[in-house]
């Protein structure tokens, strides 16, 4: 993968040094996939400006679109048109002819070189819990423990996601409550009065 002096403006340049058997893998290499493609809509192409490349694309997304891509080969617009048109006819052809070449790549791998494995790099995981404080520590934390909500009990959530507002509003509700009980008292102290002074005016007849 290679990046212009523009980058992130423009995509980057991505090329197999071992070309691969692949409908959208030219002969020299070269990757035919519209991530890559400079930022805008291609009429001639159909191709949107959100499947094309856009400086908020970064390497892992690029990665990723290629993978799938080599997974699921779009055949409409070959690159290579051999292996288009062998994966639409013989898929089973085809299957050999990705093989083949896959083990010839295996001659490019460095000697001495271990490919992880997915047991492997969760056992890595693992050994890094519990490996002391410090830098080397975040460095080996397993990230997955890392997200872990903590044990905080919901009342002290709502002491840092409430806002002022809503403190306002609760002491407002308080504030009412206790204006209402105030009324209440007084309506109970008029009718305490009314009927003493009731009870006054039969004593007098």
């Amino acid at each position: 993968m290679t990046f212009p002096q523009n980058y992130p403006y423009s995509p980057p340049g991505f090329k197999f040094t071992r070309p691969l058997f692949h409908p959208n893998i030219y002969q020299d290499g070269r990757l035919c996939i519209s991530i890559l493609h400079s930022p805008g809509e291609d009429e001639l192409s159909g191709e949107t400006a959100a499947e094309r490349w856009s400086p908020a694309q970064r390497v892992e997304s690029v990665l990723i679109s290629i993978l799938s891509l080599l997974d699921d080969a779009e055949v409409s617009s070959p690159a290579n048109v051999d292996a288009g048109v062998m994966l639409r006819k013989d898929p089973e052809a085809y299957k050999w002819t990705v093989l083949a070449d896959v083990e010839k790549s295996k001659q490019d791998i460095p000697a001495g070189f271990v490919m992880p494995t997915h047991e492997s790099t969760a056992m890595g995981k693992k050994e890094g819990l519990g490996a002391g404080s410090g830098p080397d520590a975040l460095a080996t934390m397993d990230d997955e423990d890392f997200w872990v909500d903590s044990d905080v009990d919901d009342d002290d959530d709502d002491m840092f996601g409430g806002s002022d507002s809503d403190n306002e509003l609760v002491m407002d509700d308080d504030d009412d409550d206790d204006d209402d009980d105030d009324d209440d008292d007084d309506d109970d102290h008029g009718h305490q009065h009314t009927r003493s002074s009731g009870e006054l005016g039969r004593r007098g007849v």
